[in-house]
């Protein structure tokens, strides 16, 4: 007794394509997509929680920018994306304003309007009391709304993918 599939021998064909380079450039340009998507993510969370001051944290997530992190690995199938801002990580968690942990600190400057200007040197400045800073957990909200678009947006891609191959 014999029993055969139909389109078994094209389904595995196309598998084989799929192996051998077709869906791998596929999954590269479409990763390399969701980067992209995810830095938007990023920076309308940065926006939308207030996070905004300079601007430089908001303009480090875009990619090309002198201090972001777009490093492309494993044929483009591993994408790290993020920042080289060295304050990141506290405007997300949260933290101390006096991180040696003394009391009260001396920061030479002055104001300009309701802005206080870093100046080295200057007479006048302010006196930093220790306390905590919340963080705004912007990279934690974009994270979380990611990962739902990234499952969503994977599952609809390989549907895509097998529709037209097969």
């Amino acid at each position: 007794m014999k029993f055969e599939i139909d389109g078994l021998d094209a389904f595995l064909k196309a598998l084989d394509d799929a192996f051998n380079g077709g869906l791998r450039d596929e999954m590269a340009l479409w990763l390399d997509m969701m980067g992209m998507e995810f830095l938007d993510v990023v920076q309308d969370e940065i926006i939308g929680t207030g996070t905004v001051d300079t601007g430089r944290l908001l303009n480090s997530f875009g990619k090309g920018d002198g201090d972001n992190v777009w490093t492309v690995s494993d044929g483009g199938l591993t994408i790290d994306v993020g920042t080289n801002v060295n304050y990141a990580v506290y405007v997300n968690d949260g933290h101390m304003t006096n991180p040696d942990g003394v009391e009260t600190r001396w920061v030479p400057g002055h104001w300009s309007g309701s802005r206080f200007v870093y100046e080295p040197g200057a007479d006048t400045g302010m006196l930093l009391k220790q306390q905590w800073v919340p963080g705004t957990h912007y990279w934690d909200f974009a994270f979380a709304i990611f990962e739902k678009m990234f499952g969503k947006n994977l599952d609809q891609k390989l549907q895509q993918w097998i529709d037209s191959n097969f």
